[in-house]
Parts: C-alpha cells; sequence; structure tokens
C-alpha cells in the first residue's frame, strides 16, 4: 500500500466524518471529500501532462487545502515540493502568489488569484482510480526524495508509537507546515479528526482544545511542555513526528 493509499484507507469507513479543521478559515474536510479531491486531481493533473516523476510546487500554508494538494501530485505520479519559491511547470497555490520568487508555466489556485487558474478545474473530469505502485512522491528540498513505500512504512512505525483511535480529536498546533502535513497524514490513518490551529498561545491552545473536546495536542517543545499535566489531553512533542525521516 502507497502513502497515498494509506491515508486514504480511512475514507470508505469514515465517509463524511471530519478529517481536517482549519481555526482559521473555518473550512472542514471530511474523509470522502479527501479521497474524491485527492483521486480527481490527479486525474487533472494528468490532463495537464504531468510525466511520472515530475516535480509540482505546492505553495499551500497547513490547513485543510494542504494534504489534498500534496497527495493529489502523490496520486497523479508527480513529486510534490511544498516551497516558497522555485522552478516547475506546474504549480499549486493557496491565492496569489509572487512571480518574482516562482519560476511556473501554469498556477492552479484555491482562491481566485491574477495569473491563476482555478484548482477546481483540475477537477472537473472524472478520477485517477490508480495511483502509482511505488516511487517517489515528495521532496522538501529538490535533493532528497522521499518515496512511497519510506513515508508509508513511516506512517506505520509513528502508528505504533504515537497511538491514535478514529474517536481522537487532536490539535495541531505545529510550528511548520511538513510537520503538520505528516500529522494529519498520521490521523487519518486511523480515521481521527485533525483540528489546525495557527501558533496558538498556550491560554488560546487550552480553550480550542475545551471547545473541541480534543483529546492531544502535537505542539513544538516549549508549548507542549507547558500543556502537560492536562489531566485530558494527551501531550506530544511535535518532533516526534518527523524525527523518523532525519528532520
Amino acid at each position: 500500500m502507497t502513502w497515498t493509499e494509506l491515508v486514504m484507507a480511512a475514507a470508505p469507513m469514515q465517509g463524511d466524518q471530519p478529517a481536517v479543521s482549519d481555526v482559521r478559515t473555518g473550512e472542514v474536510l471530511s474523509y470522502a471529500a479527501f479521497a474524491r479531491r485527492v483521486t480527481r486531481a490527479a486525474a487533472g493533473l494528468h490532463r495537464q501532462g504531468l510525466r511520472y516523476g515530475e516535480q509540482v510546487l505546492v505553495n499551500v500554508p497547513l490547513g485543510a487545502t494542504l494534504p489534498v494538494a500534496v497527495h493529489a501530485v502523490a496520486w497523479a505520479g508527480g513529486v510534490a515540493v511544498p516551497a516558497t519559491a522555485g522552478s516547475a511547470r506546474l504549480m499549486i497555490s493557496q491565492g496569489p502568489y509572487d512571480p518574482t520568487a516562482f519560476k511556473v508555466e501554469q498556477v492552479f489556485s484555491f482562491r481566485p488569484a491574477p495569473g491563476t487558474r482555478p484548482f477546481s478545474e483540475l477537477l472537473a473530469e472524472g478520477a485517477h482510480e490508480f495511483g502509482p505502485l511505488a516511487g517517489p512522491a515528495l521532496t522538501l528540498d529538490g535533493v532528497r526524495l522521499f518515496d512511497h513505500d519510506e513515508l508509508a512504512g513511516d506512517l506505520r512505525r509513528l502508528a505504533t508509537r504515537l497511538v491514535i483511535g478514529k474517536d481522537d480529536v487532536v490539535i495541531a498546533a505545529v510550528s511548520e507546515p511538513f510537520r503538520g502535513l505528516r500529522l494529519i497524514d498520521l490521523a487519518m490513518t486511523a480515521g481521527a479528526h485533525v483540528v489546525v490551529a495557527h501558533e496558538p498561545s498556550l491560554v488560546g491552545c487550552r480553550v480550542l482544545a475545551a471547545e473541541r473536546r480534543a483529546t492531544m495536542v502535537v505542539a513544538p517543545y516549549d508549548l507542549a511542555r507547558k500543556l502537560l499535566g492536562d489531566p485530558v489531553l494527551r501531550v506530544i512533542d511535535e518532533r516526534a513526528v518527523v524525527s523518523s525521516l532525519g528532520l
């Protein structure tokens, strides 16, 4: 089972249950919507001529749209490159982008922006039902490539250490998008619900956890240390979700 297959595996059972909620935008991504958008956007990328192993820039912040963008690229056989600058033929953005920082031919944006095409265009026709069996899927620097087997195997190992169940509500108070993406991946393999917080304070994190009836929070060391001792929350240092990848 490849990386994206593993993350989508709970979708048939979880259906319209929330997978990712974004506190900042209010968007809620269900399991069914995630699987549908990933497979349809992958088909759209193929229509744009995406080649196996071709790198696609992903200029999308942590939230409900990031896992859709990254896994659509991987499911299409491309290599997702989370980036704030770079060169590639294709890019997926959240909204406006700086053309002096990015050298790209086509940009598909989740929000209307000059010089971009709507991400919804990628969803227009059919779905790509079968992703790659293996091969490169993601890079953070354009040099070291993480393949499907490595990313899926790491998720399985993480699941034995950071046990998450389908009834868990996990607050993602992480410091950067890739750590948040790995946490979302991990939680989705279990059918859990991730609530993405954005740079929360200690009080803000506690309030959010109470409002969402959270059972777990993953946060930077300093914030995690202050949250320890809560009788309800399991508190995890964010480094735990990427340390086994050597990051």
